[in-house]
């Protein structure tokens, strides 16, 4: 594959770089260093569960191990799983009214998917720096090309009287489904039609608007690369992780006074309870006396969104403890769609395991 011709006089090279920046258990061997002396044997307390597993949205918890781990795993999502996204722009011809630099980070910033076995094969495109002035040549195993070719005409079949231009005119609107794919090379064989080929996640992202007699013609060319490198390749919209909740009720909350503590809390977390006859001749539990009524139970402390509106009311002052288990990690993957979710948390689990192999190797050399 070559680089398009350069001869037209007219063509402008535009880049993409804005500003920069259900339930399954899965078994994950992770080893850490004997300097942790609160985690030992995490291999054997670790435990992954699944709460939701959608093909973009998922949401599972870490259980048993430390903050760090947690943490290397949500950076990984965000910045290191590589994807790929449209990198250099040439405009052939752009006489929109949106300038040439804006609709190219538009372009940019397009989720993109296809063949999963396809972008593994793709190679980084290693574009020349001022330190490194030698740069990688477009080839089909390293650039995948889109071309865009719009024109906005008259719709001569339109009513007199029609107001919306989608109607008036033909083309009036340019979506991402007027990116097209054009494979190159061994790109047919990884990128199959119809289901393989490379498109946009979302085929209706608008990305401009025209009028009769405007006109876009651009070619695309899409690079592998990292979250670290540019927020367009980052492969997820959301990673994050939160501790778990706990609520612990010290005294008995009953009555009127329960029902008004489950209402501090999103609905499914406190319950409310009858109090039975055992339990009201039982002395010490703050319960004798209130047989056959209501009493509040900690149900789901799963669904708390730790707002603490409970300590606000002075009747619950002494009468419950809030806090974390500080072991135990709920995370939210939202994938842009490129791969889905549970795959990205296992492909952050193999980098993650690849870079203690090379700290491993890299202090053995020094022990040498």
């Amino acid at each position: 594959m070559s680089h398009p011709p350069t001869s037209q006089a007219t063509t402008l090279e535009k880049t993409t770089n804005g500003v920069s920046e259900n339930s399954k258990r899965y078994s994950l061997l992770v080893s850490l260093s004997p300097l942790h002396p609160e985690l030992k044997r995490p291999s054997q307390n670790l435990q992954v569960q699944f709460h939701k597993n959608e093909q973009f949205d998922s949401c599972f918890s870490l259980i048993g191990i430390d903050a760090s781990i947690a943490n290397a795993f949500r950076r990984i999502l965000i910045a290191e799983i590589p994807t790929v996204a449209i990198e250099t722009v040439y405009v052939w011809n752009n006489t929109s009214i949106i300038q040439d630099e804006v609709l190219a980070h538009r372009l940019g910033l397009v989720p993109l998917k296809g063949s999963v076995e396809g972008f593994n094969w793709l190679k980084s495109f290693k574009r020349a720096t001022e330190e490194d002035p030698d740069a990688s040549d477009p080839a089909d195993y390293n650039t995948l090309v889109l071309k865009l070719h719009v024109e906005c005409t008259r719709n001569e079949k339109a009513a007199k009287n029609e107001t919306d231009p989608t109607k008036l005119y033909h083309n009036a609107h340019v979506y991402a489904s007027s990116l097209e794919f054009h494979p190159a090379g061994r790109q047919e064989q990884f990128f199959p039609v119809p289901h393989g080929t490379v498109r946009p996640v979302n085929p209706d992202i608008l990305l401009a608007k025209l009028r009769p007699g405007q006109c876009i013609d651009m070619e695309m060319h899409c690079h592998k690369g990292i979250g670290a490198d540019h927020a367009k390749f980052s492969p997820v919209a959301t990673a994050s992780y939160r501790l778990l909740p706990t609520i612990t009720l010290t005294k008995p909350i009953i009555g009127d006074d329960a029902r008004k503590f489950a209402r501090c809390f999103p609905k499914g977390v406190i319950g409310l309870e009858e109090i039975t006859a055992e339990e009201a001749r039982e002395e010490g539990s703050g319960l004798e006396g209130h047989e056959g009524e209501k009493k509040a139970v900690v149900r789901d402390t799963f669904r708390d969104t730790v707002s603490r509106e409970c300590l606000r009311h002075e009747e619950f002052e002494g009468k419950v403890k809030l806090g974390r288990v500080r072991d135990h990690f709920i995370f939210s993957v939202e994938s842009t769609g490129q791969f889905d979710s549970d795959l990205l948390f296992l492909e952050s689990v193999r980098l993650l395991k690849a870079k203690c192999a090379k700290l491993k190797r890299s202090l053995e050399n020094m022990m040498r």
